[in-house]
């Protein structure tokens, strides 16, 4: 069931944005491509962008990136690049909106800085309160990616998590896979319990041999290594393996370790 429930996120995104590219084709107009398209909702206060444009903004660091969520959700799970501010004080989880005067804070009260929000995809409003609370604060230059975090994971795959959502995950999630991205006479000389070892080079042999789970692409697969680079290079190549929910963690090795025994 929970399996379940991941994939519709992951699959409702795309069948809209397939709806909008048989309207375009039905009209004779220029059809962008799935990375190109937006959810194109009507009466919008403020402009969306579409994936590859959110690639290019975070590539070129043309703008601040704001991941809109609580910060756990964050934590866990966000797209490489975004920041998380605290809440506004006194709202509710069901009216959750991050504080403006943090987001403020960030970009150094600089009312025409180019800002871009994210939540949790076509049915979250919590990029959209946002979005509106910035533009009264008097904020000229905010865009949201309102297909959010599921769609960027169905089309580029690759998330971060952060330490505090390794901790949660590896308390919580039971069902999550942890691969380390190191030599195996690395991890053979200090491994840590209960993960799995899986170096660039042997991804394609550990869709053979059971270190990814095959039955279940959508299982949760959190990548470490030595460093960033080492765990995102992995992380990378299991996501273009087809499974949608593989993060890494960009912190030393020390840092995950303390993390798990603290």
């Amino acid at each position: 069931m929970k399996g379940t429930k991941y994939l519709i996120w992951l699959v409702v995104p795309i069948l809209l944005l397939a709806l909008g590219a048989c309207t375009s084709a039905a009209s004779g107009e220029a059809i962008p491509s799935i990375r190109q398209t937006t959810l194109m909702e009507p009466d919008q206060k403020t402009a969306e962008v579409s994936t590859e444009e959110l690639q290019t903004i975070l590539r070129e660091k043309s703008a601040t990136v704001f991941d809109a969520r609580p910060s756990q959700e964050y934590a866990i799970s966000h797209i490489p690049g975004a920041l998380n501010v605290a809440a506004k004080p006194g709202v509710s989880m069901d009216l959750y909106i991050s504080d403006p005067a943090e987001v403020g804070r960030v970009v150094m009260d600089n009312k025409a800085a180019p800002i871009v929000l994210y939540c949790n995809g076509p049915f979250c409003s919590k990029s959209k309160r946002l979005s509106e609370e910035l533009l009264e604060a008097g904020f000229t230059n905010v865009r949201r990616y309102q297909l959010g975090i599921p769609t960027w994971r169905a089309l580029v795959g690759l998330t971060q998590i952060e330490a505090e959502g390794v901790e949660y995950v590896w308390e919580q999630d039971q069902t999550a896979v942890w691969i380390d991205a190191r030599v195996p006479v690395e991890f053979g000389a200090d491994p840590i319990p209960n993960t799995r070892n899986l170096p660039l080079d042997e991804v394609s042999a550990a869709k053979k041999d059971g270190r990814l789970p095959m039955e279940d692409h959508n299982t949760r697969i959190i990548v470490f290594g030595t460093d960033g680079a080492q765990a995102q290079a992995v992380a990378e190549a299991i996501a273009q393996n087809a499974f949608h929910n593989v993060s890494y963690f960009a912190e030393p090795l020390e840092t995950l370790r303390s993390t798990l025994t603290r």
